[in-house]
């Protein structure tokens, strides 16, 4: 059995004339973090897209434990255990923590009827217990609009782990968080990659946390994989650094 949880080959993608993805491939590690990263509009927002089944591919593979998934619908995906976070966090402001918690439930699980039926005690305690994993636990009971931006990514972390997902897509997970807040994120994301096992697929603009956190790390520019390999490798890789600076 392959160790590569996620397999993409020769993934292209355009909208209108623009090229967002040329010819990418790559392979995600069971159990490991792997980093993407890249200058703005390098094509690592949208080959996300692709894999969850937002923006279907013009051609290629993406292989997810061994199953094409690139026809497959967003929620038959996400049901498989493929989930993904967003730039701008996506909760509802209007309901607290634990509310949060609860309606994110259905993803993995069941259809959106589920939604409304009411939550077990058992559910509810594992709601509590991954607050108190991305440290809101003190917060569960707060509006969750109220929260600082930092707070309501980990208030959207906490709700992706609620769904138990095999492969968590993160992207850009600590931009615009208070820098204080930053080394806890990723404290909570290694051990969520540690304790619970869930590989790892992270878009990253801190290239000092990237590197800190990743097994493997991959760099697009112009829609094209520019290279691969060890953090270590990319960070002195030339390439990478002329992608870098040029984008500067």
């Amino acid at each position: 059995m392959s160790n590569q949880i996620i397999e993409i080959e020769g993934v292209s993608k355009s909208f209108g004339g623009v090229h967002a993805n040329t010819d990418i491939s790559l392979t995600v590690e069971k159990g490991k973090i792997t980093g993407l990263i890249g200058p703005n509009g390098s094509g690592k927002t949208t080959l996300f897209n692709s894999i969850v089944g937002y923006h279907p591919i013009d051609k290629g593979s993406i292989r997810f434990e061994g199953q094409e998934i690139s026809k497959l619908q967003v929620q038959e995906i996400a049901r498989l255990g493929l989930l993904r976070t967003f730039q701008q966090t996506r909760i509802y402001g209007n309901m607290n923590c634990i509310e949060n918690m609860l309606i994110s439930v259905p993803h993995r699980k069941m259809g959106l009827l589920d939604m409304f039926v009411s939550h077990d005690r058992e559910t509810r305690e594992k709601a509590e217990r991954l607050l108190e994993f991305v440290g809101l636990y003190e917060k569960r009971l707060l509006r969750a609009g109220g929260l600082s931006f930092g707070q309501q990514k980990l208030l959207e972390f906490a709700m992706a782990l609620m769904n138990e997902p095999t492969v968590l897509l993160l992207d850009e997970p600590t931009a615009g968080i208070n820098p204080t807040l930053i080394n806890g994120l990723i404290d909570r994301l290694k051990r969520a990659n540690s304790e619970f096992g869930i590989t790892l697929l992270i878009i990253e603009h801190n290239m000092r946390v990237i590197m800190n956190m990743a097994d493997k790390v991959y760099c697009l520019a112009h829609g094209e994989l520019l290279a691969g390999g060890a953090p270590d490798e990319i960070q002195n890789d030339p390439r990478v650094l002329d992608a870098y600076l040029g984008a500067h």
